[in-house]
């Protein structure tokens, strides 16, 4: 038996069982099962190692990308630079992690990139808005992190600080926040919605609902909008990749 999961914390609404439960089917790979492992503390990822010698590879999710590296044998140099990793590859028990949201959110954005929305706002600080922030750097695509507040976290605005002239200025707009996941459909970051115009794009890295309250805001300005399920499949085969490696 392989076993792969996905470790963090809510994970019942997870994208990922169904893809790789899927994928084992069409490739009738019936020694092979996904199983998802909430876990709310990341302490307990050692013992979840330990009960599970059959585990060849994880996918992680939040609140866990920052929080496991020092926990890993080995964290590929991208992951490093990013300092977040969401899969993990698990040979003999020992833990190598890469961070596949680059690839993924990369080969997304592109295709919807146009020069009048070359400068970014990355909503979020964590371990998604650690791989946006990587792939930005890599296609130099300026860009400002944006929290509720400004701590050490790295961001250099924060929600109330967003005047018309910054948003006039920041046309392309990531949410790396997991605001407005089912079932919270409601919820979304508070930006000034009102200051959206046909030039800008919103990129939610929520994909349950497909059209979340982030993206419906900006749709009734006019602006475009794209979900992040795109970005997911691209992932979770780039996971499966690693998973798969010699």
């Amino acid at each position: 038996m392989k076993l792969f999961g996905l470790i963090g914390f809510p994970v019942q609404h997870s994208f990922s069982k169904n893809y790789f439960e899927k994928k084992f089917q069409e490739l009738q790979l019936k020694d092979h099962e996904f199983r998802l492992f909430p876990l709310e503390d990341i302490a307990a990822f050692p013992k979840l190692i330990h009960e599970h010698p059959e585990l060849s590879g994880l996918a992680v999710t939040i609140p866990h990308k920052v929080a496991i590296i020092p926990m890993l044998e080995h964290v590929d140099a991208a992951s490093i630079q990013v300092g977040a990793v969401n899969c993990l590859r698990i040979k003999k028990g020992n833990c190598y992690g890469y961070n596949t949201d680059i690839i993924g959110f990369e080969n997304s954005i592109i295709p919807h990139l146009h020069q009048r929305n070359q400068r970014a706002l990355i909503l979020g600080t964590g371990g998604a808005a650690k791989a946006v922030s990587y792939v930005f750097q890599k296609l130099n695509i300026p860009y400002q992190l944006v929290s509720r507040m400004i701590s050490g976290n790295g961001a250099t605005l924060t929600y109330e600080s967003l005047t018309q002239e910054i948003m006039d200025t920041y046309r392309l707009i990531i949410n790396c926040t997991p605001l407005g996941t089912s079932p919270e459909v409601n919820q979304k970051p508070p930006i000034p919605y009102q200051y959206l115009t046909s030039e800008h794009l919103l990129f939610d890295m929520v994909y349950n609902p497909a059209v979340t309250s982030f993206m419906k805001s900006g749709l009734e300005q006019g602006a475009r909008a794209v979900n992040g399920m795109e970005m997911l499949e691209i992932q979770a085969e780039a996971n499966w990749r690693i998973w798969n490696e010699d």
